[in-house]
Parts: structure tokens; C-alpha cells; sequence
């Protein structure tokens, strides 16, 4: 890839394309003057980086000289200049496929073994697509981050515990033969006044690519709503990276409020993109001022396009996976479009022990950082895994509902040297299972030459939940354990409102995906349950999806061909 990244763009609306420039400057080269010339080589990422105005672009070709080029490559010609409006650049956007979890028999497979995931980036990225007029590709879709966007009304933990537990059962709302089994985990909240002193470092991209509104005014917007947040014990640095990184502010204490976003308002954008010297330099910034007790956390900004040094996706990832054992968590939020490398942004965030947001506007910025601070900040449980054996004499078949990424092997679930998910304060996780109760009609054929059994124990139980933890500062797991007991499912109607607006938010993620396993059931259905689900809505969030729902809706039965190509 080259060190500049912004892709060709289409023709401009004076009818000049940049490949054509680059034709021109292609020939201009060949001229009467070879050793003042620039070379096609020279001129094409200057073109590519500058989207430069069209006569800007052949004043150059008419000059070829060195000085031309230097003078293009820095002169102020952003893209909106020469762009007619609405115009979007060819999407490069990048997404790690999952196919869906599979179904299994309880007879084969009785134990199902998973990492739990706070993240809630995939549904910001889903909301701008749809407010965009477009359906999401399906690979954008994670129910599980759908699901956790919002926030429920848990029990809260008793004890010594940090989080609370509970489960629920109800028919499934898209096959009356299953069950939906919900998991239930919550953590209580922590006010700002009450978390440990935060070591913050603010890691911004501020490379070409994000020389656009959803890009570094939007980081700028986003980091001095967490500025309003700061204490005085709290510190705060700032670092950059673009052709190179640089400490653009030392740590500063929160109390200095005027002297951090003034570093933050003078930021520009500009160059290619040394992702991983950023993160290098950001992590000794960290360790510089760590604070033993405190948190300590790097916040990095950016659309993810890395392409100087180390750009691999896994040598990227283990980069953020052996700095976290320096004590220093990595907190990503994704910004930017066209261009944004999603794959790399939610798993840099596993790797690095932290959580991963997407920023589609400053709404999402402050539910984020503000509201969600302590969610954001404060870690409560590290390395929290779940495990659920199934009893086979209620239970025939099942399949976990997402965290298709968060897959552990059985063995994995005792072992401590396996990472797992962070829970924050105030943090709630839902996990579904689609249940078959033994007896049921399920998806797969049974078999022939399989010995039936049914256990003379545990017969009032319908599943063992396991849940391992660490606290905080700590290298030994904990284990949780209870069982789910038997009980008769309640229709979907008379079940809670969190169980019925998850339950829309589940056909909701799946409905995208292509809906394999939910049926006749449509989107006119999962609004239908959302909407008698949607209950106090404090923030406004369940609102909200109903309205996207709405939009996704018109858009898989509009019948255009843009609508058709993202199905």
C-alpha cells in the first residue's frame, strides 16, 4: 500500500479525473527537462493525497519542477473543494467475516464456552449506514454489540460479587418450537468522583485520511467533551501520529483544562499514517506517568487506515496484547468513512484489554465519555468468561445468539493464561441462547446409531452456568457458579420488556445478516415487539432503533439496485 492512502477519486464535476491528471503528469514527465522533472511516481501520491483543485493539478504539470511539486503537496486544497456535494469516495472499508454460530446437539456437544464482549461499536457504525440510506454490509453486523448497546434493568450484584446475575426464559417471538434463554450481567455504576485517578493518553490520528468532517473535527469534538469530565488528580497527554508521531502535549493535570483543548484545537491533518510508531510512542507516554493505583489508559482515535511501519493486522494486534501486561489498557474509537478499518479497530481494543466505540456523531461522543465514563474508564472484572453445560434430558439443541469473535475452547475456560472481556462499572452484558426443549422439533435430523440416555440427576435443572473472573490487579481466576433450573416459558407477551426489546434487537441483527433462523418473522414484527418493549427510554436510545428499524425496513423493500448489492 502506499504511504499515501486516499484512493483515486471519481471524475470531478469540471470533468477531470485524477486519473487523467496522473495520465497528464504521466507525460508532462517526458518533457525537454529530465533532471528537473517529477517522475510519474512523484507526482501520483502528491495527487492522491492532496485531492488538489484541477488547476492547481495542471499548473503543476505545466512546471514540473520539484519547487511546483512542494509547493502542491502543501498547499491547503481539500477534498470538499473540489467535490460536487454528496459525493463519497469508492468504499475501502474493511470487516472481519464470521459465519453465524452453529446449532448443536447436547447429546454431541453438551458445553458451550465463550469470552463476554462489552464493545457497542458494530450498532454506531450500523445507525450511520442506515441514516446514510444504506443498508450495513452484513459483515458490519455483531448482534452481540447490537444487543449491549442498551442499557437494562439488571439485579445489581450482592455480596462481594462485582456484578450481578440473572437469567430468563420466554418462547422465542421467530419459533414457537424454541426457547430464548437470556444471561443477564450487570455491574454497578461508579460515579466519576468516586473512580481513581486517571493517567490518560488521547493517541490521534492525524494523518491525510482524516482531513474530512468525520474525521479529525469530529475526534476534536469528541475528546473535549472528556476534558469537561477531567479532575484535578486526573493527568492528561496528548500524542500524534500522521508520517510520524510526536508528543504534542506532556501530561497535564485535568485541572488545566484551557491548556489540553487548546492543544486539541490546534490539531491539523495531513501526511500518511505511522500507526503503530504512534502506539509506541503512546504507550511510554503512558508508562512515563503511570499511576500505580490509578488508571491508566490510552484512548486512540483514528479510522484505522495504518499503512507506514507496522501495518499487519496481527502484528498489530499482538503489539496491543504485549503492552497490556504493562499495566496500561487501550480503549479505541473508531471514527471516519469509506476508508475505516473496523476489523482492525474492535480487535486492537480486545488485544489491548480496553473497549471499542464508534463515533458517528456527538451524541454517540457523549453517551461514551460522558455518560458511560465510568463504564468507559473503570474495570470492574478482567478476563470474565462464561461457560453453560446443558442438561440433556430438558434440553436437545441450542445455538449462542453472536459473539461469534468470542468463541473459547472448552479447555480455555479454566485456563488464566487465556485474555478474555473486561466488564467497566455500570456495564450490562445480555447474552442469548435459542434453546430446543428435549422432545421439541429442532433444526437437525436426529441420529440413527446415537445411544439415548437421559440422566437420572439434575432432572429440575435445564443448564450449570459457569463464570470466571479476575479482579482487578489480579493473575487468579474466580469462579461463579449456579444452576438454571427448570421452568415453564413464558409467552413472549408477558415477558420483561429488557428480555422483549433484546429479543427485537437479536431478530433485528439476525434480520440484516440475511435472516437464516428466524423465518417469516420480519422487520415489521421485531418493530412491532421493540415498540411494546420500549418502556421509560430515559435516553431515548430504544426510540431510536425503532426509527432505524424503520429505515432499514424501507430500504430491503425499496427494490434499488444500490439497496440490492448490499443485501
Amino acid at each position: 500500500m502506499s504511504p499515501h492512502r486516499s484512493s483515486f477519486v471519481r471524475p470531478l464535476a469540471v470533468g477531470f479525473s485524477a486519473g487523467a491528471l496522473l495520465a497528464l503528469a504521466a507525460c508532462s514527465a517526458s518533457g525537454p527537462e529530465p533532471e528537473a522533472q517529477a517522475s510519474k511516481a512523484e507526482v501520483a501520491p502528491v495527487l492522491r493525497e492532496r485531492a488538489a483543485k484541477p488547476a492547481a493539478a495542471l499548473e503543476m504539470l505545466a512546471e514540473p519542477s520539484q519547487k511546483r511539486m512542494a509547493q502542491l503537496a502543501h498547499a491547503p486544497a481539500p477534498l470538499a473543494d473540489v467535490l460536487p456535494p454528496g459525493y463519497r469516495d469508492e468504499s475501502r472499508e474493511q470487516y472481519q467475516a464470521y459465519a453465524d454460530n452453529p446449532v448443536f446437539a447436547v447429546s454431541e456437544t453438551p458445553v458451550s464456552t465463550f469470552s463476554i464482549d462489552v464493545d457497542t461499536g458494530s450498532y454506531a457504525n450500523v445507525r450511520r449506514f442506515l441514516n446514510g440510506g444504506q443498508l450495513p454490509p452484513q459483515d458490519a453486523v455483531r448482534l452481540e454489540e447490537l444487543v449491549n448497546y442498551f442499557p437494562y434493568a439488571y439485579p445489581l450484584p450482592q455480596g462481594d460479587a462485582p456484578f450481578g446475575v440473572s437469567t430468563e426464559l420466554a418462547v422465542t417471538p421467530w419459533n414457537p418450537e424454541t426457547r430464548l434463554l437470556r444471561i443477564a450481567i450487570k455491574a454497578s455504576d461508579r460515579r466519576v468522583e468516586e473512580m481513581p485517578p486517571a493517567n490518560l493518553v488521547f493517541l490521534v490520528d492525524v494523518s491525510g485520511s482524516m482531513h474530512r468532517r468525520e474525521g479529525l473535527p469530529m475526534v476534536q469534538g469528541t475528546l473535549k467533551l472528556l476534558v469537561d469530565q477531567l479532575r484535578p488528580q486526573d493527568r492528561v497527554s496528548l500524542v500524534t501520529y500522521a508520517g510520524a508521531s510526536q508528543v504534542v502535549l506532556d501530561s497535564t493535570p485535568g485541572s488545566d483544562k484551557a491548556a489540553i483543548r487548546g492543544a486539541i484545537e490546534q490539531l491539523t491533518a495531513g501526511g500518511s499514517t505511522a500507526g503503530e510508531s504512534g502506539i509506541q510512542l503512546a504507550y511510554q507516554q503512558a508508562q512515563k506517568h503511570l499511576m500505580k493505583d490509578g488508571i491508566n489508559r490510552i484512548l486512540l482515535a483514528t479510522d484505522g487506515d495504518f499503512n507506514v511501519g507496522i501495518s499487519d493486522f496481527d502484528s498489530l494486534k499482538q503489539l496491543a496484547a504485549d503492552k497490556r501486561k504493562t499495566g496500561v489498557s487501550l480503549t479505541t474509537l473508531g471514527f471516519g468513512v469509506d476508508n475505516y478499518n473496523e476489523r482492525l479497530m474492535e480487535q486492537l481494543a480486545d488485544a489491548g484489554n480496553g473497549n471499542y466505540a464508534y463515533i458517528d456523531n456527538l451524541r454517540e461522543a457523549r453517551k461514551v465519555l460522558v455518560d458511560q465514563l465510568g463504564s468507559t474508564l473503570v474495570t470492574v472484572a478482567g478476563d470474565v468468561k462464561l461457560q453453560l453445560e446443558f442438561n440433556p434430558a430438558q434440553v436437545s439443541e441450542y445455538r449462542l445468539l453472536g459473539y461469534e469473535n468470542r468463541a473459547l475452547k472448552r479447555e480455555d475456560f479454566s485456563n488464566d493464561k487465556v485474555d478474555a472481556g473486561e466488564i467497566g462499572a455500570g456495564h450490562s452484558v445480555t447474552a442469548l441462547y435459542e434453546i430446543v426443549p428435549a422432545g421439541a422439533k429442532g433444526w437437525l435430523e436426529p441420529l440413527r446409531y446415537q445411544p439415548r440416555t437421559q440422566p437420572e440427576s439434575g432432572a429440575g435443572e435445564l443448564a450449570w452456568l459457569r463464570i470466571r473472573y479476575k479482579a482487578p490487579g489480579t493473575s487468579t481466576s474466580r469462579l461463579l457458579e449456579r444452576p438454571i433450573l427448570r421452568a415453564q416459558a413464558q409467552p413472549i407477551a408477558t415477558a420483561s420488556e429488557d428480555l422483549r426489546f433484546a429479543a427485537a434487537v437479536a431478530a433485528f441483527a439476525q434480520q440484516l445478516k440475511g435472516g437464516r433462523y428466524t423465518g417469516d418473522f420480519d422487520l415489521a414484527r421485531s418493530i412491532e415487539l421493540a415498540r411494546s418493549a420500549k418502556g421509560e427510554d430515559r435516553f431515548g436510545l430504544r426510540g431510536e432503533f425503532i426509527q432505524l428499524a424503520e429505515i432499514a425496513q424501507s430500504l430491503q423493500t425499496s427494490g434499488s439496485p444500490q439497496t440490492r448489492a448490499l443485501q
